[in-house]
C-alpha cells in the first residue's frame, strides 16, 4: 500500500523583527491545517517567552511551548523554551540544554537540522526577519534532504539580514512577504508528495547528535583544526564546511557561522581594548600620585611614564572608536 506523504512539518525561524512576521504567518493558516509548526523566536536565556501567548492569540490555531517527549499533534504550533534548543527526534519534540550556535540557545539551525533529518522531504523551512546569519545553513539542509524552503523578503521584514544570508546560501522556492506564507503552507499540506530517499549525511547525523548535551561525541573526530578560538569557552574551533560558505564548531558543539564569529570576535578584542585602556589610565594615576612626593630625578621619570601611559591610553580610545565605527550596521 502507497501512502501519500504531504509537507506537514514546518520549521521556522526567526529573531530580531520577528514576532510581528510570526504573527502574520499564523494569522494566514486556516482553521483546519492539518500540519505542524516548529518555531524558535531567539530569546533571552534568562527570560521566559511570551511568544506563545503571542501566536495563540494571533490565529486559529493553538500555539504552546514545546514539551520535552511530546508527540506532534496536527494543527498545533509548538514553540522553543529560553534556553533550550528545541529538537524533532523519533517524531517527538526534544528539549536540550546542548552547545549554543551562534551564541543563542535556543538557536535556528539545530531545529532545521533535526527536521530536516526526521522529515526529509515532508519538511519545510522558513526564515524570517532576523540579524546576522542564522537559519541559512539549516536551510541548505533542509534543501538537500528534499525539503521546501521558504524565505521572508527582504523588503517586507523588519531586519533583513537574516533572509538575505538565506537567500545567499539556497535558491530557496518561494520568496513572499509573511502575510502570505499561510496560505502557501497550507496549499503544501494538501499536495501530494512523491516517494523519496533523502541522501545520507553523516555530518547531519553527527550536528544533531552533538545538540544533546549528554553526547560524548567531539567535533576533533570529524573536521579539521580551523586555527581560531571559540568566543563560547576558549577551545580550538574546527571547519566543518568549505563550500560554499564554512562553519566551525569547538570540540564540545558550540557552532559559528562566519558573519557571528567575526561579531563575537569584535566583542572580544573591544573587550581586551577596554581593559588595556583601564591599565592604563591606573598607571598614569599613580604614577603622578607617586611622583608628587618624590625628590626631582625620580619625580620627573614617574611624570613620563604617567605621560607615556596617557598617549598609549589616547591611542585606544581612537582604536575602540574606529571599531566603533565600523560594527555600526548600515
Amino acid at each position: 500500500m502507497t501512502v501519500n506523504l504531504h509537507r506537514d512539518v514546518v520549521a521556522v525561524g526567526a529573531s530580531a523583527g520577528g514576532v510581528e512576521a510570526l504573527r502574520s504567518l499564523v494569522a494566514g493558516l486556516p482553521p483546519d491545517y492539518p500540519g505542524v509548526l516548529l518555531i524558535v523566536l531567539h530569546v533571552a536565556r534568562s527570560a521566559p517567552s511570551a511568544l506563545p501567548a503571542i501566536l495563540d492569540r494571533s490565529g486559529p490555531l493553538p500555539a504552546g511551548a514545546a514539551a520535552d517527549g511530546e508527540a506532534l499533534r496536527p494543527g498545533h504550533i509548538y514553540v522553543a523554551s529560553s534556553d533550550h534548543h528545541l529538537l524533532l527526534l523519533d517524531g517527538r519534540l526534544r528539549l536540550t540544554r546542548g552547545p549554543a550556535e551562534n551564541g543563542h540557545r535556543p538557536a535556528i539551525d539545530p531545529l532545521f537540522r533535526s527536521v530536516a533529518r526526521a522529515a526529509g522531504p515532508r519538511a519545510a523551512g522558513v526564515v524570517l526577519s532576523g540579524w546576522r546569519d542564522d537559519g541559512a545553513s539549516g536551510l541548505a539542509t533542509i534543501a538537500a534532504q528534499g525539503g521546501a524552503t521558504i524565505v521572508q523578503d527582504p523588503e517586507d521584514a523588519l531586519c533583513p539580514w537574516m533572509p538575505r544570508a538565506a537567500l545567499t546560501r539556497v535558491t530557496p522556492d518561494h520568496v513572499l512577504p509573511a502575510a502570505k506564507m499561510g496560505a502557501l503552507l497550507s496549499g503544501m499540506a494538501d499536495m501530494d508528495l512523491p516517494q523519496s530517499h533523502p541522501p545520507n549525511d553523516r555530518m547531519l547525523e553527527f550536528e544533531v547528535a552533538i545538540t544533546d548535551p549528554r553526547s560524548t561525541l567531539t567535533t576533533d573526530t570529524i573536521a579539521e583544526p580551523a586555527g581560531y578560538g571559540c568566543p563560547s569557552c576558549g577551545g580550538s574551533l574546527f571547519q566543518i564546511e568549505s563550500d560554499p560558505m564554512p562553519r566551525f564548531r569547538c570540540r564540545v558543539g558550540h557552532a559559528w557561522s562566519p558573519e557571528s564569529l567575526l561579531d563575537e570576535q569584535a566583542l572580544a578584542l573591544e573587550s581586551a581594548l577596554w581593559i588595556a585602556l583601564r591599565a592604563l589610565e591606573e598607571k598614569s594615576a599613580l604614577s603622578r600620585r607617586m611622583a608628587g612626593g618624590r625628590h626631582s630625578g625620580t619625580g620627573v621619570r614617574l611624570e613620563s611614564l604617567a605621560d607615556d601611559a596617557e598617549a598609549a591610553a589616547a591611542t585606544i580610545r581612537k582604536l575602540i572608536d574606529r571599531l566603533g565605527e565600523h560594527q555600526a550596521p548600515a
